[in-house]
């Protein structure tokens, strides 16, 4: 697999706490004369104005941002396309520097907007209902190139919505537990850089079990999210084939250690596939599994992918699979699909803007 492209040989600002920056970015200012504190102005025109460029630090020396930009990226990211769903969805497709291009996500409610951001470019995992497997797996995302999607949705939900993001998750293209270094890095730069809460961070895997436990020994409340998608090992291998490799029982097993660690409840991510998952039996499957967990179901009515055979399951269907996990104490809750109009669903916007009819 291809790895994450560097970004030349400059210092990626957005990889390192302000704490360090008299440290990362002092020896530059040494060299030409300029005195330590310019480094703390530069820390908070990154963290406190979310500058993506020298050109915006406007209380640094006119001839001193350009030395800075040859040394140092602010990871600024261009805007290649943004789409406004009537529900009130605001997608993002970023364009880097490398060309790759990686999706984002606002998703406002009445009393917040979420955050849904990208760990990769592409997929390699090929989960059969998600639209970012469709172009396989491009390379990993730098930590950096992580919290740029952030900083710069932040400025879009302000403007858009009048509010910033209130939650953050990794739920959009790319498996975030396989590009393990940038994501445990982008999540100390967003809560300790950005003051970010940790518990209004959430991390979504299909159950890669090293970055489980990874998780499990940061010290932060970090929320974790896994996309269950079916309680039978065949099932599940059928529609997320990482299953072959951390079969269910030792994926929960796994998720076991994690909860007497951590001591917060599990989400499990379950997308409804009409004819394929979402019987009664499998419902009470589903609930034997979480016996002994905390955690709450997700239901997620599937979101139809051109040249894909699923349908969503009906409402009535949803109902009752949900009936059954609550009947049997299990707690779920029915997402509503959101930025339908918008191809929100991971990879979808991507798909339509390279075919080449747009």
């Amino acid at each position: 697999m291809e790895e994450r492209a560097p970004n030349g040989d400059r210092i990626e600002l957005l990889e390192h706490l302000p704490q360090e920056y008299e440290a990362v970015v002092g020896p530059a200012l040494s060299q030409v004369g300029q005195p330590a504190y310019r480094a703390r102005q530069v820390a908070r025109w990154i963290y406190d104005r979310y500058a993506s460029s020298f050109d915006e630090m406007t209380d640094l020396p006119t001839d001193l941002r350009p030395l800075l930009e040859r040394q140092f990226s602010a990871s600024p990211l261009e805007m290649a396309y943004q789409a406004r769903s009537r529900d009130g969805t605001i997608k993002h497709l970023w364009r880097l520097h490398d060309g790759e291009q990686i999706e984002s996500v606002l998703i406002p409610t009445a009393d917040r907007v979420t955050l849904c951001l990208s760990s990769q470019a592409g997929c390699a995992l090929a989960c059969r209902f998600c639209a970012t497997g469709d172009f396989g797996f491009r390379r990993h995302l730098s930590a950096a190139e992580i919290v740029a999607q952030f900083r710069d949705s932040e400025l879009v939900a302000r403007h858009a919505f009048g509010r910033g993001i209130a939650n953050v998750v990794y739920m959009g293209m790319g498996e975030p537990l396989a590009n393990l270094e940038a994501v445990l890095t982008s999540l100390s730069v967003l809560h300790g850089g950005f003051g970010f809460g940790a518990r209004r961070i959430t991390v979504s895997t299909v159950g890669l079990i090293p970055g489980i436990r990874a998780l499990a020994e940061r010290p932060e409340p970090f929320r974790l999210a896994v996309s269950l998608h079916a309680p039978e090992h065949a099932l599940r291998e059928r529609l997320v084939p990482v299953e072959k490799r951390y079969p269910l029982p030792e994926l929960f097993s796994a998720l076991r250690e994690y909860q007497e660690i951590k001591g917060r409840r599990i989400t499990f991510e379950y997308t409804m596939i009409d004819g394929v998952n979402d019987s009664d039996e499998l419902a009470h499957s589903l609930a034997d599994l979480l016996n002994d967990l905390d955690g709450f179901v997700n239901l997620i009515p599937y979101n139809p992918i051109p040249g894909h055979d699923f349908a969503p399951s009906a409402p009535e269907r949803i109902a009752s699979f949900s009936a059954v996990l609550q009947e049997r104490g299990v707690e779920a809750a029915v997402r509503r699909p959101r930025g339908r109009d918008i191809a929100a669903a991971c990879g979808q916007l991507r798909l339509e803007r390279e075919d080449p009819g747009n």
